[in-house]
């Protein structure tokens, strides 16, 4: 039986919602349990509220983020918003505690700004528009957010202190590969924002510490997850001039194969190719067949080393870059530095690369 999987609401609906209900109490006097919003692709909400209450610093609303089926870490998290008004017609942002502020430029919003993006902002506004009120001061706050917010890219894309208000829309859909995938590109746009010309793209952590021994500019570190292929397109688009693929044999052994979505469940081909550049190099049938009965490319490189065959390391790097420049139809510069899960590095195919980053 097919399951379908719920649906959820934004942040940005949460902290929508919580106005709503701060206006309504602000204009009636009424606490209301829930509010209806029509979403900014015109789907209808209804909004469970926690609590209103008047404060010294206006009326503050809590709403409790519900993420539907999605995976998203603040699911349970209390929203609160805070609203008072103000001289003029205008509303104003504020960033309380959790939410985080705008410290790179790259991002939807200029440096200094609340990390409350132009969605949320326009859903605010939306239904700010219902009420008579005059100016407006909105303060969003997720307590929870300080501690969350190490778990996401905001450290990485510029957002200190907390959280980003996000949602296009205000509905909050089980996460598609493509939404992941879209979430990893705003990267680029920083780094770039900051003048980097080379990025260097790594699939996980190994990759990271590697980049971050070797010297590179922490801005110019761009995490790609599986989406290898994805990202290099991303970059060829935004007129990048040259990335460095920086990662464990495993993954980008793949690359070196033609494969660029390096997930295990749609490709895998690391011993395959370890064993034919190998054997490539004089490596004998038999040890062939040990890699190919090895059960990862940890265990195939142990094989490599003891048959003192290092150098095939940069005939793979040199294939990987290849095989990645042919992706994005020689749009960019690839080079290729491949580690282990020790965090040494097997091989190039630039050494100037291992230079403490000349190329910076």
């Amino acid at each position: 039986m097919k399951k379908f999987l719920r649906s959820g609401y934004t942040t940005g609906a949460c902290a929508a919602a919580g106005v709503k209900a701060a206006l309504i109490y602000l204009t009636t006097g009424k606490v209301v349990d829930d509010v209806e919003l029509t979403a900014l692709d015109g789907t209808p909400l209804k909004i469970p509220v926690a609590r209103v209450e008047k404060t010294s610093d206006g009326i503050r609303a809590e709403v409790i983020k519900f993420s539907g089926d999605d995976p998203d870490i603040t699911n349970g998290a209390s929203v609160f918003t805070t609203v008072r008004q103000i001289f003029g017609d205008d509303i104003i942002f504020r960033a309380g505690v959790g939410v985080g502020r705008i410290t790179k430029a790259g991002l939807q919003l200029p440096v200094g700004e609340p990390a409350i993006n132009p969605g949320p902002r326009k859903l605010i506004r939306n239904v700010a528009a219902e009420f008579n009120v005059g100016g407006l001061e909105v303060t969003i706050s997720i307590p929870a957010g300080v501690e969350l917010a190490k778990r996401t890219l905001n450290p990485v894309l510029g957002v200190e202190g907390g959280l980003s208000i996000i949602g296009t829309t205000g509905i909050l859909r089980p996460m598609s590969e493509d939404a992941f995938k879209n979430s990893l590109v705003p990267q680029i746009d920083v780094a770039l924002a900051a003048g980097l010309t080379t990025l260097i793209f790594v699939p996980g952590k190994i990759g990271e510490t590697i980049a971050k021994r070797l010297n590179f500019p922490d801005g110019a570190i761009i995490q790609t997850s599986n989406f290898i292929g994805f990202m290099l397109e991303a970059a060829a688009e935004r007129d990048v001039e040259r990335v460095i693929l920086c990662g464990h044999l495993g993954k980008l052994v793949k690359v070196a194969a033609g494969i660029f979505h390096t997930h295990n469940r749609v490709a895998d081909a690391r011993l395959e190719t370890l064993a034919a550049y190998s054997a490539a190099e004089g490596l004998s049938a038999a040890e062939v067949k040990k890699i190919l009965d090895a059960n990862t490319a940890e265990d195939a490189a142990q094989i490599i080393a003891a048959n003192h065959l290092e150098r095939v390391y940069k005939k793979i790097a040199a294939r990987a870059s290849v095989r990645a420049e042919r992706y994005v139809y020689g749009k960019l510069k690839v080079a290729t530095i491949l580690v282990d899960y020790a965090g040494n590095v097997l091989g190039t195919d630039d050494e100037k690369i291992l230079q403490a980053s000349t190329n910076f």
